[in-house]
């Protein structure tokens, strides 16, 4: 709970068993996380029985692929502020708490894992993928005109609900390339934005997405597609992109949308 609000954090799995149980361990060891919802993307090694049996509540999505899992993860979700994580051991439980703090000011806090002094000497983020991260990040910041950018796939962020409610039937990726979709409709839709730094730590078993150049090259290039093809989208679209810049007010719900 924080300052009278539900947390929920979110954990996309697909075959995470090697650190499942200590992820979850570890966020729910956290004051001010209420639950831990781990989405069972169709995993074969025991994944589910293993976050159960650590704590977490567990629902399974059928449709393959990351997107999917965390949007299924983003509408189960109980708490008033939804957050996204990774099961693997990247990301550190006590970082809830900087999202948190920015929660009080902004309705999307994102993370970024570019900050050299934060990224772990285990840590999978060499010159190829900052770059890779950083250019893209800075290609949505200017079409878009967000806030400084640095990080196009940190999966770690925070969302109020009342924010989510307005774009969760507006996402079409369902891939591994779907978190800059949830960037781009938040600032569309006049959203308040923020980045923050944010730890990042050797991976617990083989990534899915940026475990070899050529899978994170090729996931890097449909970001890049999915960045451009909106841009063009609400060039055409009468009255461009909205900009409204109002708060969206947080209201404490008692059940996933």
């Amino acid at each position: 709970m924080y300052a009278g609000r539900k947390v929920s954090v979110v954990f996309p799995a697909y075959n995470e068993a090697a650190g499942i149980e200590a992820a979850v361990a570890e966020f729910l060891g956290s004051p001010y996380i209420d639950e831990v919802l781990v989405v069972d993307n169709n995993s074969t090694d025991g994944t589910a029985e293993l976050a159960a049996r650590a704590g977490a509540r567990v629902v399974k999505e059928p449709r393959q692929g990351y997107g999917f899992a965390l949007q299924r993860g983003m509408r189960e979700a109980a708490g008033d502020l939804i957050i996204l994580a990774e099961p693997d051991g990247t990301f550190t439980a006590r970082d809830v708490l900087k999202l948190l703090a920015y929660s009080d000011d902004f309705d999307l806090v994102l993370g970024t894992r570019t900050t050299r002094e934060l990224i772990w000497r285990e840590a999978n983020m060499g010159w190829f993928l900052r770059v890779g991260n950083w250019a893209v990040a800075k290609l949505l910041q200017v079409l878009f005109g967000g806030p400084s950018l640095s990080d196009c796939g940190c999966t770690l962020r925070l969302i109020h609900r009342p924010a989510l409610e307005r774009l969760i039937d507006r996402f079409t990726v369902g891939g591994s390339h779907f978190l800059p979709e949830m960037v781009i409709l938040a600032l569309a839709d006049g959203l308040r934005v923020i980045e923050i730094p944010v730890n990042y730590r050797g991976r617990v078993g083989e990534s899915k997405i940026t475990g070899s150049r050529l899978r994170a090259l090729a996931v890097g290039l449909r970001m890049v597609g999915l960045v451009v093809a909106y841009r063009v989208r609400f060039w055409v679209r009468p009255g461009g992109i909205r900009r409204r810049r109002r708060p969206v007010k947080s209201r404490s719900l008692g059940s996933g949308i």
